[in-house]
């Protein structure tokens, strides 16, 4: 009988499958870091601050979240697993299915919101060049061209990102300066503005952006388990240092810079979306720039931060009906567009702010269960074992269920405080109830071992041999780009 959690896409990679370097990295999350929505949260801030106070939340927040992203992408650096496969630890090889599809959905829903962004302006212009005007043809054709690329395998989204990166940076400034001067021409000197209304604080622009990047967060070890890191390195921050340091500099650095054009544009404009400024005020060439600036900011975002963590939660969920990777990438933009992302745009934070907070809750979950449950050690074998430890309760692991309850619900109710609330009350809820209770009740080998080094991966120069992994192990490095002569 074939065993249901094992699928050739979702175990765990090969030290002769880390083919993204450092800079590799850095190039994915600039792609990744630049969001037309984004501008939304710079825009939102500024009636009440100065640039340069909202610019300090922005850049604050997601040194935050690039430290927590930091932390969760090690799971892939030192195990080579998927952030769905991780979770059967503190969730249960059934439980997991939850948490682990939820947060499918939300990647799904914000690949349907960046499509849609970058469809519109594609109409935009296609309307004012030929007259034809349909921005849904465009929004198909847009998801169709994402979903292939994706589906040709992480080595093509990494070439991909050596083309976007440099791009993106280089238009991003060139926005800046173009809304800075309508701001200007309006009398308004940007960067000695200081917002006089009461309409948000520093604090909820710190919070809305946290809640912003709680889900790649959380999944990030879907891209780390393809970073490459060095074997048998001890230390955390030398072996993590491809996965650390373009976290630190690439998020933070692009995100406050996107948020404070967005409100640079909105001073100047009254819109927040510069790219429809520009539209509206350019012909020619500049209408050429914008179209790409949208095309690769949008694409580049939705490869790796949206179709690859919805994908593998599909395969994960899906692996006993043999989903693969393509059908997961597929399933990815059906859902995001059953949603309908166009209505969900126009309550951004609202949306926002709850999946924000649920997310806040699994990040202290799985971080408690990494760090300070297990100390880095896990028994990768028996994460894909139907009968093994990670069974618990018929599947589901109670302490973290209920942790995720708790802490989840209070980061809802405590709504603009979200992360604040959700991420430190999930690992306290998960300590306790794992301490005081589930682990009298289903020991774990990792644990009893006294964190031996038996249950370490790349820190011990240990790949994850799974059975059944060398019958699958060709079609999978097929699927994610990497050919024969890429591992010589």
């Amino acid at each position: 009988m074939k065993n249901s959690l094992i699928s050739k896409d979702i175990v765990p990679t090969l030290a002769k499958q880390r083919v993204i370097s450092g800079f590799g990295f850095f190039n994915i999350w600039v792609g990744m870091a630049v969001i037309i929505a984004t501008f939304q949260i710079g825009a939102n801030g500024i009636d009440s601050m100065s640039l340069w106070k909202l610019a300090g939340a922005i850049l604050l927040a997601n040194i935050i979240i690039a430290i927590i992203g930091s932390l969760s992408g090690d799971i892939g650096v030192e195990h080579g697993l998927s952030f769905a496969a991780y979770l059967r630890a503190p969730f249960g090889i059934k439980g997991v299915h939850i948490p682990a599809v939820s947060k499918g959905i939300i990647a799904s829903i914000w690949f349907g919101i960046q499509t849609y962004l970058g469809a519109t302006a594609i109409n935009y212009i296609f309307h004012s060049l030929t007259g034809f005007d349909s921005w849904f043809f465009w929004y198909v054709a847009f998801a169709v061209v994402q979903i292939i690329n994706t589906a040709m395998g992480i080595k093509a989204i990494d070439r991909f990102a050596v083309v976007a990166a440099p791009s993106i940076i280089l238009i991003s400034v060139w926005i800046f300066f173009k809304v800075a001067g309508m701001a200007d021409d309006k009398g308004i000197d940007v960067y000695s503005y200081v917002g006089t209304k009461d309409t948000t604080t520093w604090f909820l622009v710190i919070a809305a952006n946290m809640g912003f990047w709680s889900a790649l967060a959380v999944d990030i070890p879907n891209i780390t388990r393809y970073v490459k890191a060095p074997k048998n390195e001890r230390s955390w921050l030398k072996r993590n240092k491809n996965n650390y340091i373009p976290h630190l500099t690439a998020l933070p650095i692009v995100q406050t810079f996107m948020g404070v054009i967005g409100a640079v544009s909105f001073l100047g404009t009254g819109l927040w979306n510069p790219i429809e400024v520009i539209q509206q005020t350019s012909t020619g060439w500049v209408m050429a720039v914008v179209l790409i600036m949208v095309v690769l900011a949008q694409w580049s975002t939705n490869s790796a931060a949206n179709l690859i963590p919805a994908s593998l939660t599909f395969v994960n969920a899906g692996s006993r009906f043999k989903v693969s990777y393509t059908v997961g990438i597929i399933l990815a933009g059906v859902v995001g567009t059953l949603f309908q992302p166009w209505a969900i745009l126009d309550q951004l934070f609202i949306f926002l702010g709850y999946y924000g907070a649920v997310l806040s809750a699994l990040a202290g979950i799985m971080l408690c269960d990494y760090y300070i449950i297990r100390r880095r050690r896990l028994n990768v074998e028996e994460l894909y074992a139907e009968e093994g430890q990670y069974k618990f309760d018929g599947g589901v692991n109670w302490a973290g269920m209920i942790s995720w309850i708790i802490a989840g619900g209070a980061a809802i109710y405590f709504l603009d405080y979200m992360y604040i609330v959700g991420f430190p009350l999930g690992i306290a809820c998960y300590f306790v109830l794992m301490k005081a209770w589930y682990l009298k009740r289903h020991p774990q080998k990792e644990i009893d071992s006294r964190f031996s080094d038996d249950y370490l991966g790349t820190t011990v120069g240990r790949d994850w041999h799974i059975e059944v992994l060398e019958e699958a192990i060709q079609p999978s490095l097929n699927e994610v780009g990497v050919k024969k002569g890429d591992l010589a």
